[in-house]
């Protein structure tokens, strides 16, 4: 089926409108260098040209007259010429490599800095391997436009234009005999480009799932180890290649298409110019010179011509990767500071929910028109079932999503009236989810303070517990703790991180499972420094372990998204609700001698 003149018609607007992108936002700023590499490009097509002008002297002057006095002087134009060719050549191609990394080095770090600064949702609902093969793969084949088409469109176009000269000055009804087959090849040589970025578009989209897939699979090498699931990944990732593979070579068999429809053309444009040229010279209409000449242009000619043909296709792959790449740095984030945003000091500020709804999606709602306040300098606990909406809870506050209705507060103040910056300045978060990077201890625990004193580095460490752990590594606090904290425990993890909360010293705390990952002796160390840093913040704790909450000013007790129970510990036990089953449950299970497994015969 034909594609309707209207999809062609977005096609050529979409190709135009992002080379206009490329050159308005991203070669403009380079113009002086385009320039010169302009001049060296003329340089070397005239070059190019003069060699073929100077074999009409070559033949005539020295083979065919046998004139001795033009031998030295040939023989020096040539030397100069193919001098003059190669210097052009080196700082043409310095150049346009100058410019084509400095753009991908720009494109590549603003790309960062969108998907840094992009909403958490849109981060989730993307892949990682998406994202990476946005900032590799997509931003390298824009490259390609920049060096390959730039050079191309200057040097190739202007050496075929000069070379062509060279032709009509020694026979123009010869040149055009020669060139009557080109346009031919305009057509096919188009669709093969529409054809080659749609190939293209498939290809990244598959790049980037097979990085999603190697991700995942190294990251969760301990579990495949241990359900025995080398043969199930490798499996998936044979799938995932081979469709890479069978990528790979459409987009060759597609990209190599052009050379027999260049070659036959070539040939056939030969096969005429030797025909008709010979025929002259055996008629003594021309020198043999003039014909070698005119030969010579054509050969030397028809090389750049091949590259041109293969412009479009080289072209479509690269502007199928900068529409990925413009897409991403076109996306908006959401949660934006207000034009009327303002800065504030959460010293001795509440945290208060009104009504707050929230979904993640089209399921049923995470948050279900909650209500209740964290007073300042109080410590307030979120307990209850999986799925019932306490994390939510915690990543509400610092805006890494906003509530569908209602309103949160810290201070009498609207969280959305409030600058990002001086929001999340004000609030140190440790959850769950272990955040270490592939660096020192030290700079881990400075992380959310990367100019903090390594006295202050250390002091946090002992209030967490971490210090004897810390100086006991190979390299004390100097010591890569590798990817995502790989080389320390679970425990260990957790109090660097805890660590990291309370370098940050900031008023508001909110701990999301923060003691889930230590034994009883480094837990009650953690709390120790815990229960210090507490003191005269406003607090947020969620935990599973009811033990760890005891001591909360208020708990409140949340099921399906909603307040159920809420009270002191003592003012929930003595209710006997929910609360207090779930601490009786978890008390029968803290007393239990062991853990007894039955298997059935």
């Amino acid at each position: 089926m034909q594609a309707s003149p209207v999809g062609k018609i977005a096609f050529d607007q979409s190709t135009r409108a992002l080379m206009r992108r490329i050159v308005r936002d991203h070669l403009r700023p380079h113009w002086r260098r385009l320039a010169l590499a302009g001049v060296c490009m003329i340089l070397g097509a005239a070059a190019t040209a003069a060699l073929a002008k100077l074999m009409e002297p070559v033949i005539d002057d020295v083979f065919v007259n046998r004139d001795a006095s033009m031998l030295a002087w040939v023989s020096a134009a040539v030397l100069t010429t193919f001098f003059v060719k190669g210097m052009a050549t080196y700082a043409q191609a310095m150049l346009m490599s100058f410019i084509g990394q400095r753009i991908v080095s720009d494109l590549q770090i603003d790309l960062y800095g969108r998907l840094i600064r992009a909403d958490l949702a849109m981060l989730h609902d993307t892949p990682s391997g998406t994202l990476v093969s946005r900032l590799v793969n997509d931003v390298g084949m824009l490259r390609g436009v920049v060096s390959t088409t730039l050079t191309s469109i200057g040097k190739d176009f202007l050496t075929v234009l000069m070379l062509v000269a060279v032709m009509f000055r020694q026979d123009w009804s010869l040149a055009l005999v020669a060139f009557v087959v080109f346009p031919l090849a305009v057509l096919p040589i188009s669709k093969i480009g529409k054809r080659m970025r749609k190939v293209s578009t498939r290809t990244q989209v598959q790049i980037a799932q097979l990085m999603t897939l190697f991700g995942q699979t190294f990251q969760g090498a301990r579990h495949v180890k241990a359900y025995g699931m080398e043969g199930y990944e490798t499996g998936r990732a044979r799938a995932a290649i081979e469709g890479m593979f069978g990528l790979w070579q459409r987009a060759a068999r597609t990209r190599s298409i052009i050379h027999p429809v260049m070659e036959t053309l070539g040939g056939f444009a030969i096969v005429v110019v030797i025909l008709y040229g010979g025929h002259q010279v055996i008629a003594g209409q021309r020198t043999a010179g003039a014909f070698f000449s005119f030969v010579t242009a054509l050969l030397l000619a028809y090389e750049p011509m091949k590259k041109l043909a293969q412009l479009n296709t080289t072209l479509q792959e690269g502007l199928a990767a900068a529409a990925r790449v413009f897409a991403v740095l076109d996306s908006a984030p959401k949660i934006v500071d207000k034009p009327s945003a303002i800065d504030i000091d959460a010293r001795g500020a509440s945290i208060k929910f009104e009504q707050a709804r929230f979904r993640y999606s089209a399921e049923r709602a995470a948050l279900d028109g909650i209500t209740f306040e964290v007073p300042a300098g109080k410590t307030v606990a979120l307990v209850g079932p999986s799925g019932a909406g306490k994390s939510t809870v915690v990543n509400l506050i610092p805006r890494f999503y906003d509530v569908n209705e209602g309103r949160i507060s810290i201070g009498g103040h609207d969280i959305r009236d409030i600058r990002l910056q001086s929001l999340r300045a004000s609030i140190a978060l440790v959850s769950q989810e272990v955040s270490l990077f592939d660096d020192t201890v030290a700079a881990n625990i400075a992380y959310g303070r990367p100019d903090a004193p390594m006295a202050d580095i250390e002091r946090a460490a002992r209030l967490a517990g971490a210090h004897d752990f810390v100086a006991g590594l190979p390299e004390g606090y100097a010591t890569l703790v590798g990817e995502h904290g790989v080389k320390l425990s679970g425990g260990q993890r957790q109090r660097v991180m805890i660590a990291r909360a309370l370098l940050k010293n900031a008023p508001i705390l909110l701990l999301d499972e923060a003691t889930s990952s230590l034994d009883g002796e480094a837990e009650r160390q953690v709390r120790e420094a815990l229960a210090t840093l507490m003191e005269g913040r406003t607090t947020l704790v969620v935990a599973h372990r009811l033990t760890t909450v005891t001591n909360a000013d208020r708990i409140y007790y949340l099921a399906d998204g909603r307040i159920v129970e809420s009270g002191s510990h003592a003012e929930l036990l003595a209710r006997g609700g929910h609360y207090a089953r779930l601490y009786a449950l978890q008390a029968a299970d803290d007393s239990a001698p062991a853990l007894r497994f039955v298997a059935s015969a």
